[in-house]
């Protein structure tokens, strides 16, 4: 287990460990159904506090193949379904929170060197037979040559750069075509998950990163009810907390989000996590979340 090759499971077991955790493994179903196409790669934007890096310490959960995590996803929705046990604990994972490396450096090329150093230390104590030299992509691709295993990656605050950098042109450009080259048409990778608060079509001059798919606010795709909560999980939290759901509707109002697919239009009631928790575990109403930086930062 490394720090970002293989991380584990404690994040995740912190989630399910937690006052209130609402079962949000219907996720890992659809991404198993993207492994290996051409939709295996998946950006999802929403705004802080929305469950994005649960959802992501989830996913580097189960598919973690130096964990056996069976049991920590028993009596999961996902346990049911038919892709639990064909995909449970066979990938090797590289999970990465771009904040880290943005906080620790300088400038771009800075940022961009450590992130594959850090990187290429964990898989040369895992791989150092096949660990000859200091370029991502190729050391990823001599692994997968090999060992004929491929990576799930996933990114964390991905956009983070473009709000440290708003400004720097070049800076950007610089990162865009790092992802392209790590990631877009590599056989070595089942499933590229990447989370952000902006928009990834926000960056599309470039059209650098134009495989993924983006589940927005906007446009989540078969993918709202797994970001926030749905209205019939907070009515459920509303009767065990002896909360007034009529008065969570009124403060928290919930977001409507729009899906569609070939059984037509479906309209999602989702709430802000952050505030449902902080009122049920308070037992008391508040501005919770919209005192946050982030909701500051794009209110305007």
């Amino acid at each position: 287990m490394g720090n970002y090759l293989n991380p584990g499971s404690t994040m995740f077991w912190g989630s399910l460990r937690s006052q209130i955790y609402i079962d949000k493994s219907g996720l890992i179903r659809q991404m198993n159904t993207l492994l290996y196409t051409e939709q295996r790669y998946v950006c999802v934007s929403r705004p802080r506090r929305f469950g994005k890096s649960m959802a992501a310490n989830m996913l580097a959960a189960y598919y973690d193949k130096e964990n056996d995590t069976k049991e920590l996803f028993a009596g999961l929705k996902i346990s049911k379904d038919t892709s639990f046990d064909e995909n449970i604990n066979k990938y090797d994972v590289i999970k990465i929170n771009m904040q880290e490396f943005l906080s620790a450096t300088q400038s771009m090329d800075d940022m961009l060197k450590l992130l594959q150093k850090r990187i290429l230390a964990d898989l040369r104590n895992k791989y150092p037979e096949f660990v000859t030299e200091e370029n991502l992509v190729f050391v990823m691709q001599d692994v997968f040559a090999k060992t004929n295993s491929p990576f799930i990656i996933l990114i964390d605050e991905w956009d983070c750069l473009f709000r440290e950098y708003e400004q720097d042109r070049d800076a950007q450009k610089k990162y865009l075509d790092f992802l392209r080259f790590w990631l877009k048409d590599k056989e070595y990778i089942a499933l590229a998950y990447m989370t952000g608060i902006l928009p990834i079509k926000k960056y599309g001059s470039h059209s650098a990163l134009n495989m993924f798919m983006e589940y927005s606010m906007t446009d989540p795709g078969n993918l709202a009810e797994f970001f926030g909560f749905t209205e019939e999980e907070v009515r459920g939290l509303c009767d065990e907390y002896n909360m007034s759901f009529e008065e969570v509707n009124a403060w928290y109002d919930g977001y409507r989000l729009v899906s569609h697919s070939k059984f037509g239009e479906m309209v999602h009631s989702i709430y802000n996590p952050k505030s449902v928790v902080e009122a049920m575990l308070r037992h008391k109403f508040g501005t919770y979340w919209n005192q946050t930086e982030t909701y500051e930062a794009l209110k305007v």
